[in-house]
């Protein structure tokens, strides 16, 4: 699960910036999946993080920066199968300066994932009956 996170998180240079909120706590982790299942679990679907350890450290140094890298995980589709959700994972940096000389800005970068709270994606996307 790492290596894709940070290949996402590389990718930073090729997105645009985007105007995120910050004004929420920010559990420190070191890798997505506890706040994936977080936002699988909490009744607002939400989970918001800040990521730590070795590969902030790189990704700070490779982009010039000592901003934290924020994390925001919302529930997007419940889906029939217990615990089983699709998520948008939103990183943000602030601070990051993309070439020598370059301004130092917000950069983002949001995917969606299928995602259950085993690990595993849903055996189905089949959504639970509207009473």
């Amino acid at each position: 699960m790492l290596k894709p996170v940070l290949c996402g998180l590389m990718a930073l240079a090729n997105f645009s910036a985007l105007g995120q909120g910050g004004g929420v706590y920010r559990r420190p982790v070191e890798e997505v999946r506890p706040l994936l299942i977080e936002a699988i679990d909490a009744p607002a679907g939400e989970a918001h993080g800040r990521l730590t350890g070795q590969i902030a450290d790189a990704i700070g140094r490779q982009f010039k920066t000592a901003d934290p890298i924020n994390v925001d995980v919302t529930t997007l589709i419940r889906y029939a199968e217990e615990g089983c959700r699709r998520l948008s994972v939103l990183f943000w940096q602030d601070g990051v300066q993309l070439g020598q000389g370059a301004p130092a800005k917000r950069q983002t970068v949001e995917f969606g994932i299928n995602y259950c709270r085993t690990g595993m994606p849903p055996r189905s996307l089949e959504r639970p009956e509207q009473p």
